[in-house]
């Protein structure tokens, strides 16, 4: 990189490039160098290998860090960063310190937790030990970093660089993050989407951020497909039905929910269904403590969420049970029928829905109801794909039960909405057109537009003014890698976009009598 080019504004992507978790921005400007995001690596083995390794930077040169939201593959690594000898600020909005509260220690725990089980194992095999990535210690320890900025309020981050937070409409807290840089050639005006919210979300208005940008970053995580358009009544009436299925079939319905906003909403969809009885009086149980501790967020945030107005209880009804000890939730092995199970995590990669697979999956009566996106590699996508056995804590599991899916839960927008989002943000002025090849924006106004999502081949953009050629570099998947991007580099064609539908495995042993359950 010649001296020039160490002038202007640098952003290098850590993550999220490629794959649609690990989210992190490094942004180097004549200044110093900050973060956007710094998020945890999930999916399969290899990917979450990648939490492991030093930073590619050095974490104590970097002058603060600002955070989209909540979720941990944009906010994880930060106990990691902060026990690597960062000691700067890490801004977020306040729903999103007050979740991070609960979330980053409870990440800290389960990372001791899974470490410790490998550790028993690679004992026996005569394999090193491992140490987590960072202990539940070090997750209390990072939210003493973190201060609070109100939306739509520009505040200095650093000398020469001002950040704006806009409400991105995907869970408490969440934003899209305006950036105006400083530089020799006048100020540089970034924008990261964060993850955006799908047009119809419970609880959250619609995604919001400003116009008159020089480099807009968007995800693109459901950029390949559209789903069917639902209203929030229309997705509740397919919740009840497929509710209902899975008591009829004579076992219990389990849900893998994320514990941040679907569980909420799912809780909130549920309790009015059984208010208005048009679920029959089911016992609910809610096993995750770390769920449990993002409700009671929720509900200190009660007047900061949409479409719940006029409807009392919110997260309460007698029929749900909320599950913190250990001891309670292994009792729920003994119920085999007849039940609706929340836990987290929602991909099934960790936490308590394992062990209620464990106990399930091999019913042909029990039922599997995913709500949310399922990562390449996860348990939850081999269940999806129709493995016929799974491992789980090193062991092997029959798959009998009947996998269900509802797709109206997605707290991101699909691809005619995302599309929707950035056309109203053109024209982005600067740079050369780079988009993943899924989704397509072929307007010359959106020069400057970097999609991130899968698949994405670009990595590196340098941020130079309109006078000088575009850069024609990029790096690859392999930290530090590069390749060239050809002269007449063009987005490959857009694929027709896909619409899944629900999908199911066959109900072997169907047991019970079936409940009809009249409205009132």
């Amino acid at each position: 990189m010649n001296k020039k080019r160490t002038k202007n504004v640098e952003c290098k992507f850590l993550g999220a490039a490629g794959t649609v978790t690990g989210s992190c921005y490094l942004i180097t400007h004549p200044g110093g160098k900050f973060l956007v995001d710094c998020g945890l690596f999930q999916g399969s083995k290899s990917v979450r290998a990648l939490n492991y390794p030093a930073f590619p930077f050095q974490p104590g040169e970097i002058d603060f860090v600002v955070l989209t939201h909540a979720h941990v593959d944009h906010s994880g690594l930060v106990p990691k960063l902060v026990k690597a000898g960062f000691s700067g600020q890490v801004f977020a909005t306040e729903g999103t310190r007050d979740l991070l509260t609960y979330m980053l220690p409870d990440s800290g725990y389960i990372h001791e937790t899974e470490v410790k089980r490998l550790n028993r194992r690679n004992i026996r095999r005569g394999i090193a030990a491992v140490d987590p990535i960072y202990t539940k210690a070090d997750g209390e320890r990072a939210i003493d970093f973190i201060h609070t900025q109100p939306y739509c309020e520009l505040f200095e981050a650093a000398p020469g660089v001002q950040v704006r937070f806009w409400n991105a409409g995907h869970i408490l807290g969440s934003a899209s993050v305006e950036v105006i840089i400083d530089s020799e050639d006048g100020p540089v005006k970034l924008v990261f989407s964060g993850d955006i919210g799908p047009d119809e979300k419970s609880f959250q208005a619609t995604p919001d951020s400003p116009t008159d940008i020089d480099y807009l970053f968007v995800e693109s995580t459901y950029g390949d497909r559209e789903r069917k358009d639902l209203t929030l009544e229309e997705r509740r009436d397919v919740l009840k039905h497929e509710i209902l299925d899975g008591l009829n079939a004579g076992g219990n319905v389990l849900i893998p929910a994320f514990a941040v906003e679907r569980t909420q909403e799912l809780l909130y969809d549920i309790g009015l269904l059984l208010d208005d009885k048009d679920l029959p009086p089911v016992s609910v149980y809610l096993d995750s403590p770390l769920a449990i501790r993002a409700t009671e967020v929720f509900e200190s945030h009660a007047e900061d969420l949409n479409d719940v107005s006029g409807r009392g209880g919110l997260f309460r009804n007698p029929r749900f049970n909320f599950v913190n000890r250990a001891t309670d939730s292994m009792a729920l092995d003994r119920i085999t029928s007849g039940a609706i199970i929340i836990a987290a995590s929602g991909m099934c990669d960790a936490g308590r829905i394992r062990y209620h697979l464990k106990s399930n999956l091999w019913r042909p009566q029990a039922t599997v109801l995913f709500v949310g996106y399922q990562a390449p590699g996860s348990l939850g996508a081999a269940l999806m794909n129709g493995n016929d056995s799974v491992r789980i804590h090193g062991r092997e599991v029959a798959v009998k039960a009947r996998n269900r899916k509802i797709d109206s839960y997605s707290a991101h927008a699909d691809q005619k909405e995302l599309i929707n989002w950035v056309s109203a943000r053109l024209p982005v002025k600067r740079g050369e057109s780079r988009t993943s090849d899924r989704m397509s924006i072929t307007s010359p106004a959106a020069a400057g537009l970097v999609v991130l999502g899968t698949p994405l081949p670009t990595r590196r953009v340098s941020m130079l003014r309109p006078t000088r050629p575009p850069p024609r570099t990029y790096t690859g998947l392999r930290p530090g890698g590069t390749s060239t991007l050809p002269r007449r580099w063009k987005p490959q064609p857009v694929s027709p976009p896909t619409s899944p539908t629900a999908s199911s495995k066959a109900n072997s042993a169907a047991a019970g009598t079936r409940i009809t359950w009249p409205r009132r």
